[in-house]
């Protein structure tokens, strides 16, 4: 069986599984209630990757590419568009968006081709009479982190950008600063101003040192759970019964090990 022949088996799948005598469950499901379920599995992904599991990762990219098919099937039973219309879709922007592989554009570093990439992006949305900015394209459900780091990435392709990293670093000293004065005032309403500064400032610094902000706090959430949940499987009472030096001292040892 080929790779066509598998695409189109999944395709008829769930074509059955939306038909006449398909599944009730299948049937009963739109673009907003598949939402949800669809970013759950992308979550899966990242989690397969991590975890650096081929199998997850096998498994969890399936789940996505059906849920995806799914939304271009609810599409075209609305006459909105097809299959056939996504596939064209994507592979005329790689080839527009590649000039310098299927054109005779030369670059020279992939700098200059992130720049290409986003001048033609925002020439192709002037064509469609859009409103245009550099920050477009960024999703607005994004993590707040990701979307920080994605927003500085796309000014920065413009030349709005910081020289050096010292300077971004002195930027967070200056915006904890900032911050520490509010909570002495106890301004409620400046404290969250300046917290919301100081984290686009460190992911701005997390850009910097080619760091993925999300991916860093990721770990740290996943290191200190694994630490918490040590403490919890080391004491011989429940931690609302400890007291705080004995659940330290078991960190401690968590760290050790």
């Amino acid at each position: 069986m080929t790779t066509e022949d598998r695409f189109m088996r999944l395709v008829g799948i769930l074509k059955r599984l939306r038909g006449e005598n398909g599944c009730p469950w299948d049937k009963e499901q739109t673009h907003t209630t598949l939402r949800p379920l669809m970013l759950e599995e992308l979550y899966e992904i990242f989690e397969a990757i991590d975890e650096n599991s081929f199998d997850k990762l096998k498994e969890e990219l399936g789940d996505l590419l059906m849920h995806i098919l799914f939304q271009a099937e609810l599409a075209g039973e609305e006459g909105e568009f097809t299959l056939d219309d996504v596939l064209d879709g994507i592979s005329d922007k790689l080839v527009r968006r590649h000039p310098h592989v299927f054109g005779n554009v030369k670059v020279s570093s992939t700098d200059e081709i992130l720049a290409n990439w986003a001048k033609i992006k925002m020439l192709e949305r002037a064509g469609k009479g859009d409103e245009i900015s550099a920050l477009d394209g960024v999703p607005r459900n994004l993590p707040a982190l990701l979307r920080a780091q994605r927003i500085q990435q796309k000014a920065s392709r413009v030349g709005f950008d910081w020289q050096k990293k010292e300077d971004v670093f002195d930027k967070v000293k200056e915006e904890l600063q900032e911050l520490e004065q509010a909570i002495r005032t106890e301004d409620k309403e400046g404290m969250e101003e300046e917290l919301g500064d100081l984290l686009f400032a460190i992911t701005n610094l997390a850009r910097f040192l080619d760091i993925s902000a999300e991916m860093a706090l990721l770990k740290s959430v996943k290191k200190f759970e694994e630490r918490f949940r040590y403490i919890e499987g080391n004491l011989d009472k429940s931690p609302a019964d400890a007291t705080l030096e004995e659940m330290d001292e078991l960190w401690n040892k968590s760290k050790e090990e």
